[in-house]
């Protein structure tokens, strides 16, 4: 499918943020916006690359109403040499489309999610930050806009995609995070929605954020909705914990995100000498490790902030500290080593960077 390239009035060009510091997450957007539709009968149609400015939606769109709604989060870098680069976007584009099936909206074919991608990252070049920790945050999304009530799925839709220039996720940058493991809130079950990427599952989740928040922390780990006893995620990123030189995450077992950046986790630890295991993780034994000096550190991997070092976990009243309240020895090599390539100061082993341009 072609994409139609709409011109860019002078009105409509925003100032760029001069000083990256201070670029923060989401909070500044490029000039442009990528918008393809899917209509019943018609299939996926009027694909352009227009000005980035809001949508003007009938009150009873099915996406209001009942939550059809889907999205992704990926990265474009500008490295030294000027050359832009996409880290694992086919990854992003399957899972959108295993999102798409389990919340019954069309999937869209792979080329069409990354070519619209690409052509729109070139076009907004100018907006990749480049200082150290900064990226172009890439935000593709389905919603569903037929204005009907009634529930059944919607038959029109709008893909869209909108680029943002970010700094650091959280506002501390690459130090560790203090975590609350939830036992009175669920968030997802297997069966359920939790291994889609859909709003519905991150609006459940910001009760108990708030709440930890005001006890301290900074993020909520879940534990499993039916026995509320093993390790899940966390709500932006999965989670490991390091046992020596083994690292340890929770299987996918229904309700837990297939994580692009937890994917690369467990085929590059193996590749610098680290054991990987994915399998159950009892709440309980994991405290009981941590006070045992078993697991040595703990760290988070997501597209927003790539690896998230563990400083503190909580649970019913207990708080308890790892590695010294420091970023671990692993968990660094492994930030480094990811950023390294996601960035071109390492080789690409695993064919995972793809060029734009």
């Amino acid at each position: 499918m072609d994409i139609a390239v709409l011109p860019l009035p002078a009105e409509k060009m925003k100032t760029k943020i001069a000083d990256q510091s201070k670029l923060g997450f989401g909070k500044h957007f490029t000039d442009r916006m990528l918008l393809v539709e899917w209509k019943a009968g018609q299939g996926w149609c009027d694909a352009r690359i227009k000005p980035y400015e809001p949508f003007v939606l009938d009150p009873a769109c099915t996406v209001f109403h009942y939550a059809q709604e889907i999205f992704e989060g990926l990265k474009a870098y500008k490295w030294s040499d000027g050359r832009i680069t996409l880290f694992r976007p086919e990854m992003n584009a399957r899972r959108f489309n295993q999102s798409a099936d389990r919340m019954c909206m069309p999937e869209i074919p792979e080329e069409l999610f990354v070519k619209g991608i690409e052509q729109l990252v070139s076009l907004e070049r100018e907006w990749i930050p480049t200082t150290v920790g900064t990226s172009l945050y890439i935000r593709p999304t389905m919603i569903a806009v037929e204005p009907v009530l009634g529930v059944h799925p919607s038959n029109h839709y709008y893909f869209f995609v909108i680029l943002s220039p970010v700094g650091a996720y959280y506002a501390a940058g690459f130090n560790p995070v203090s975590i609350l493991v939830e036992d009175h809130y669920v968030r997802a079950v297997p069966g359920g929605t939790g291994e889609a990427k859909t709003g519905g599952n991150y609006a459940s989740s910001l009760k108990a954020g708030q709440e930890a928040n005001k006890k301290g922390f900074d993020q909520v780990l879940w534990l499993d909705g039916r026995e509320r006893r093993f390790i899940e995620e966390v709500g932006a990123m999965n989670m490991f914990f390091a046992y020596g030189d083994t690292i340890v995450t929770a299987p996918l077992t229904g309700s837990i995100l297939s994580g692009v950046t937890r994917d690369s986790v467990l085929k590059l630890a193996p590749a610098m000498g680290y054991r990987v295991e994915e399998r159950q993780i009892d709440v309980n034994d994991l405290f009981n490790d941590i006070r045992a000096g078993k697991i040595t550190e703990a760290f988070g991997s997501g597209t927003a902030a790539v690896i998230t070092p563990v400083g503190k976990l909580g649970y019913k009243g207990e708080t308890l500290q790892l590695t010294g309240g420091k970023v671990g020895q692993i968990t660094q090599r492994l930030y480094d080593t990811l950023t390294g390539i996601q960035t071109g100061k390492l080789k690409d082993d695993f064919g995972w960077v793809r060029f734009v341009g």
